[in-house]
């Protein structure tokens, strides 16, 4: 099961991302702009997803995404982190929650993690 630390170890081992307490919780950020929070009893990860992705992950997979009802009206998703399966579900969660706070020239320098390709 992953965990506080794997979710910190994770975050910090994306480009320029610093760890910084708000509300009393870590925050993670990319070039000062929050992509990941560590609330309450860090046993979930709050990150930015997209409303219309967001909803349709919570309708396919409920027991693993919810929203908080404070964060209803912002495009963020919980993710629990006991209903992960290994530490690559949530290095793939933290890496698209990176690249939508990320600025352009953080995608370009790491196109592994960089825009998604164009169809």
């Amino acid at each position: 099961m992953q965990d506080a630390e794997d979710v910190r170890r994770t975050a910090l081992s994306l480009p320029d991302t610093t760890e910084k307490t708000a509300w009393n919780m870590p925050t993670f950020r990319v070039a000062g702009k929050m992509f990941a929070t560590l609330p309450e009893d860090e046993t979930s990860i709050a990150v930015r997803c997209p409303k219309e992705e967001r909803d349709e992950l919570v309708l396919a997979e409920p027991g693993k995404f919810w929203i908080a009802g404070h964060e209803a009206q912002f495009a963020w998703a919980r993710v629990r982190l006991a209903a992960l399966e290994d530490g690559d579900e949530l290095r793939d969660i933290l890496a698209d929650s990176w690249r939508q706070a990320a600025p352009t020239r953080l995608l370009e320098a790491y196109p592994e993690l960089g825009l998604p390709a164009a169809d």
